[in-house]
């Protein structure tokens, strides 16, 4: 038994134990990386999906990156704030908002891609390049699977 088990005990075989430790390494050096920018991964993640899909509704960002319908005002409002993102009526559905990125928009999260490339590289640097394909497949599965039910 090692060292490392000896210390978490009964967590040391359990996968979810070992994602919330990855996942807040991740998101300490994310945030490091970010630093300066203004940015948090949420609003980077909003800023991919409108960059992706101009003229996309706030509803269907917040869809996509699973982000509750209340929380997504705050988010949009922020970027629109920071004039990250432009909100228009969108005509084919005047009860819906149409985002497009600015000129900003498009620097910061141009960026933030780059800062984000190389937090990744450092954060996966002891992975190949096969290992860290198989590390997509395998929390693509997990993230795909149906919750179980209750």
């Amino acid at each position: 038994m090692s060292e490392e088990q000896e210390r978490v005990g009964a967590l040391g075989p359990l996968v979810g134990y070992h994602l919330r430790r990855a996942f807040g390494a991740f998101a300490a050096d994310f945030a490091n990386a970010m630093d300066g920018t203004g940015m948090r991964q949420v609003l980077v993640g909003i800023l991919a999906v409108v960059s992706g899909s101009p003229g996309i509704n706030q509803g269907a960002v917040g869809r996509v990156l699973g982000i509750k319908r209340a929380n997504m005002v705050s988010l949009i409002n922020e970027l629109v704030d920071m004039k990250l993102i432009e909100r228009v009526v969108d005509p084919s559905d005047r009860r819906a908002f149409a985002l497009t990125l600015t000129d900003a928009g498009r620097t910061m999260l141009t960026e933030c891609l780059a800062k984000i490339e190389a937090h990744e590289r450092a954060m996966l640097a002891g992975l190949s390049e096969a290992e860290r394909a198989t590390l997509l497949d395998l929390l693509g599965r997990i993230e795909r699977r149906e919750p179980a039910a209750g």
